[in-house]
């Protein structure tokens, strides 16, 4: 008779257990879902390529050594002291040091501020290019991960085409085989169609392969693993490219460019720096005199400032005209070149962009067409199946082809990206600091 409250209290108790494991679940399965799922994007892809690049370190040291430059250009001369010992073992009265005269003094020369001035201007020109320079090199770690990304999301689009192509031969394989099964075609036809689900898996195990090592690739990049999926609406967004001469978008200051004109401006400090050393800077000494005959002490001043006869350091100031004069000449031709290639990478990004979508248009819907007409009149017999494999190549080539023509637009994308300064923005902070 206590048996009932008991299984009574057990099933309570086994139901009260499934909800609460039930809501468990309900919480963790879209975080584990989302986990899953997550898909890296091109711009986190650049962002972690960026804050991994082994340069920084380098460049953080080398403005640590630019910054002590700085403050060892704005140091004054140091002074000098000196002593002199006249009429000392001499002939008659002055030999021996009775008639001795000994003098004690200081001298310092007076540097015109100007001078300082230039010299820490160049310093802190030298800086600045010390930090574009630095960011130059996180630019092509950022360039070379964007490559990479790509490549890594046209391999796994690749491992999609050959997924689909392993389903649509085994769907012919499972047709073809109930049709040789009923003596409706020949024994080699099955054989034909285990030999191209065979092939199709082999090539499935390849690019799952090729996909891997492009993901390993990149991630090796900031010390990752293989272990995420690519944003594929990033592969397959192509924009709005068809009319680049009215849609261009804005182009920003490259590195490459922020190198050649903190170049122009270390150029223009040393012209700077040159100028002022045609300018001679005196030097003054103040001193005592001791007489050691009579015990007297006298003061002793002076002074000397040298005379531009022969080195007005006009030579070095034309070397330093000339120099800033050339990377001026570099700016306007690399500006040039940057204009050029945006221009044509534009076209090219155009012309893809829209072999894609003729493909999406007038390749894909036609073959997808053909493969479902054909397999429907294979399964009432009035197709053979070469007409099914023919059929299902035809559709894959096309979706190997989209593949192939996003890869290359995605990789002039980068290029383009590259010419116009895209992705700056997401170099980091430290570098970008004055």
């Amino acid at each position: 008779m206590f048996s009932f409250p008991l299984r009574g209290f057990r099933v309570r108790r086994q139901v009260a257990f499934a909800t609460a494991l039930a809501t468990c679940l309900m919480v963790i399965a879209p975080v584990v879902a989302l986990a899953q799922s997550a898909n890296l994007s091109l711009a986190e892809a650049l962002t972690r390529a960026a804050e991994a690049d082994p340069t920084m370190t380098a460049t953080r040291r080398r403005l640590d050594a630019a910054d002590a430059n700085i403050r060892q250009a704005g140091v004054r001369p140091n002074p000098s002291l000196g002593i002199e010992a006249e009429n000392i073992l001499g002939a008659n009265p002055y030999n021996g040091v009775n008639a001795a005269e000994f003098t004690l003094t200081y001298q310092q020369e007076l540097e015109r501020k100007s001078k300082r001035q230039a010299r820490v201007g160049a310093a802190s020109a030298e800086r600045d290019l010390v930090r574009a320079e630095g960011r130059l090199r996180t630019w092509e770690a950022m360039n070379l991960a964007h490559v990479l990304w790509v490549e890594a999301a046209a391999a796994e689009a690749e491992v999609r085409v050959a997924r689909d192509r392993l389903s649509l031969a085994e769907q012919a394989q499972a047709e073809i085989s109930r049709r040789v099964r009923a003596a409706r075609d020949p024994l080699f036809a099955g054989s034909l169609a285990n030999a191209d689900v065979a092939n199709a898996r082999i090539a499935l195990d390849q690019a799952t392969a090729r996909a891997r090592e492009a993901k390993l690739q990149l991630a090796a990049l900031w010390g990752g693993g293989a272990d995420f999926s690519i944003d594929p609406s990033g592969f397959e967004a192509i924009g709005a490219t068809d009319a680049p001469e009215t849609d261009a978008p804005e182009t920003g200051e490259t590195p490459d460019l922020e190198v050649l004109r903190a170049r122009e401006r270390l150029s223009a400090s040393q012209i700077r720096v040159e100028t002022t050393r045609r300018v001679q800077d005196p030097t003054v000494s103040a001193g005592i005199r001791h007489f050691r005959e009579d015990g007297a002490v006298a003061f002793v001043v002076g002074g000397s400032i040298p005379l531009n006869r022969f080195d007005s350091n006009q030579g070095n100031i034309d070397r330093r005209r000339a120099e800033a004069a050339a990377a001026a000449a570099d700016i306007e031709v690399a500006e040039r070149i940057r204009q050029r290639d945006i221009a044509a990478a534009s076209l090219r990004l155009s012309a893809l962009a829209q072999e894609v979508r003729r493909i999406d248009a007038e390749v894909m819907p036609q073959a997808e067409t053909a493969v479902a007409q054909v397999r429907e009149g294979f399964a009432r017999g009035g197709f053979s199946y070469r007409d099914v494999m023919g059929a299902q190549e035809i559709l894959i080539a096309a979706r190997a082809r989209r593949v192939e023509v996003l890869k290359a637009f995605q990789l002039e994308k980068a290029r383009h990206a590259r010419l116009t300064g895209q992705w700056v923005r997401l170099i980091p902070a430290e570098t970008a600091q004055p």
